[in-house]
C-alpha cells in the first residue's frame, strides 16, 4: 500500500521494532496525529480468545474518565413514564413501535447508540438485521438494555464506550481525540485496558492479549508492550 508524503514523514517517528509502554506510546501518537482534523485515537487488541465459544465472548463497556471527544446521539426505545424519563435525561430521540418503519424502510440511522428498556426488546428485535451489523443492537452486557435510563444516558454522554470481539477476535475501541492532553489519553487508555483485563475469560488458555496497537485515524500504528498491559 502506497502512503502519502505526510504519512511517510510521521511514520519515521515510530520505531517498528519497539514495543512501547502506555506513556511512551501516547507521546508518539501525539506527535504523529497531525492531520488537518482532530483524529480519533484508537486501541486495537488481537486476543487469544475464540469468539465462537460462548464462554470466550468478550463484550462490555467502560466510561472513559475524559470522554471520547465526540458528541454522541442517543436513540431510546421506551414507553410510558420511561419515555418521559429518557427525554428528561437528555436522549436525542425517543420512541417505540413507530420508529420501526423509519429505520427499516427509510434507512434512518442518525444515531450512534441505541438504548432500550427490557419490555421494548421485542420491538427492537425486529431491527436486528439493520442494527446488528452496525453494532447498534442494545445489549444487557453493555448496559444498553436497562430500566435505569437516566444512568445509561448519563454514562454514554460522559464517554462510555463499548468493546467487543469482532469476527477475527480483535477488539477495536476509541480512547479519545488527538487534541486531548497526553495525561487524558493515558488515563482513558488505562481505564480501557483495566476493563479489558477484568473481562478476560476464565476458560482462556494461553496469551490473552497477543498484540495491541495504538493508532490515530490517519497515523501509523504504535505497538504496545503486552507484557506490561495484560494480567
Amino acid at each position: 500500500m502506497k502512503h502519502g508524503k505526510r504519512y511517510t514523514e510521521v511514520a519515521k517517528l515510530v520505531d517498528r521494532s519497539q514495543y512501547y509502554d502506555v506513556a511512551d506510546a501516547v507521546g508518539v501518537i501525539k506527535k504523529t496525529a497531525n492531520a488537518k482534523f482532530d483524529e480519533t485515537v484508537e486501541l486495537h487488541v488481537r486476543t487469544g480468545a475464540d469468539g465462537r465459544h460462548a464462554d470466550q465472548q468478550i463484550r462490555g463497556a467502560v466510561v472513559l474518565p475524559h470522554g471520547t471527544g465526540k458528541t454522541v446521539r442517543i436513540l431510546v426505545f421506551a414507553k410510558g413514564p420511561k419515555e418521559d424519563e429518557a427525554k428528561a435525561a437528555g436522549a436525542d430521540f425517543v420512541g417505540g413501535q413507530e420508529l420501526i418503519p423509519k429505520i427499516q424502510n427509510e434507512g434512518w440511522l442518525d444515531f450512534d447508540v441505541v438504548v432500550a428498556t427490557p419490555d421494548m426488546m421485542g420491538v427492537v428485535g425486529r431491527l436486528g438485521k439493520v442494527l446488528g451489523p452496525k453494532g447498534l443492537m442494545p445489549n444487557p452486557k453493555s448496559g444498553t438494555v436497562t430500566m435505569d435510563l437516566t444512568k445509561a444516558i448519563a454514562d454514554i454522554k460522559a464517554g462510555k464506550v463499548e468493546y467487543r470481539l469482532d469476527k477475527t477476535n480483535i477488539i477495536h475501541c476509541p480512547v479519545g481525540k488527538a487534541s486531548f492532553t497526553e495525561e487524558q489519553l493515558r488515563e482513558n487508555l488505562q481505564a480501557l485496558l483495566d476493563a479489558l483485563n477484568k473481562a478476560k475469560p476464565s476458560s482462556l488458555k494461553g496469551a490473552y492479549m497477543k498484540s495491541a496497537v495504538l493508532t490515530s485515524t490517519m497515523g501509523p500504528g504504535v505497538k504496545l508492550n503486552t507484557a506490561k498491559i495484560a494480567n
